[in-house]
């Protein structure tokens, strides 16, 4: 007998953009999946095919790695390239860290080390600008790793800024987003994280590896509820 009965909605999955073998979507994924988006979890890295349309898709995150938006390989080039294709769609993407450095090469923007060697790798301050504090509440600190930032893609609305690394958060057109800090971090990850990247300890403006774990008692929890209305912004279908 032919079923004739409505069928359930079922959203369409985020895409999700790994660098490791190992990544993974942490608190991101967690929170997209609680807003009934399931994951398409892809790692060009390793192969990974990305798709010529996000017409099967809710939107894409494109996460953060070692690796530089600078670097002459292959697949980051092809990362950067392929973010034409939500760009050129007007479909929700956030990059988070190096996508969102990858988002500024996209936009003819410059990816660059500070000037003085600082390092942002730990619990740092974080401002509004008077845009960002127009769209929403932000968190006072958030956590960073990474020692390359980004100049304002022109175009671009700035969010947040900070003090080594001016340029936090910003917001291009209608639906692309990027943030320069993790609000991703689980603590299984961020335990990983701060064994794995001991050694980055040592540069200069970088804190301490204890910090980081007692800075997560204090600042995570309103880092976690700025992630989940941010992500609720962004992706708003279900």
């Amino acid at each position: 007998m032919l079923d004739l009965s409505p069928k359930p909605h079922r959203p369409r999955p985020v895409l999700v953009v790994l660098h490791q073998e190992t990544s993974s979507p942490g608190r991101v994924g967690q929170i997209l999946q609680a807003m009934g988006l399931a994951l398409d979890i892809r790692r060009p890295v390793l192969g990974d095919p990305l798709p010529d349309t996000l017409d099967h898709h809710a939107g894409a995150v494109v996460f953060g790695g070692p690796m530089s938006a600078n670097d002459d390989e292959p697949y980051i080039r092809r990362e950067i390239d392929w973010l034409s294709v939500p760009l050129g769609e007007n479909r929700p993407f956030l990059g988070i860290c190096l996508g969102a450095q990858m988002l500024v090469k996209t936009l003819g923007g410059t990816v660059t080390g500070h000037a003085d060697g600082w390092a942002e790798i730990g619990w740092y301050p974080l401002r509004a600008t008077e845009a960002g504090a127009t769209l929403m509440a932000w968190p006072e600190m958030v956590y960073q790793f990474h020692r390359e930032g980004f100049d304002l893609p022109s175009g671009a609305t700035l969010l947040a800024t900070g003090h080594h690394y001016e340029n936090q958060a910003f917001r291009y057109g209608d639906n692309a987003w990027g943030i320069q800090f993790h609000g991703e971090l689980t603590l299984a990850m961020m335990h990983r994280w701060v064994v794995r990247g001991a050694h980055r300890f040592e540069l200069p403006g970088a804190q301490a590896g204890r910090l980081h774990l007692d800075g997560r008692l204090l600042h995570d929890a309103a880092l976690r509820m700025w992630m989940t209305s941010f992500l609720d912004r962004i992706f708003h279908e279900t």
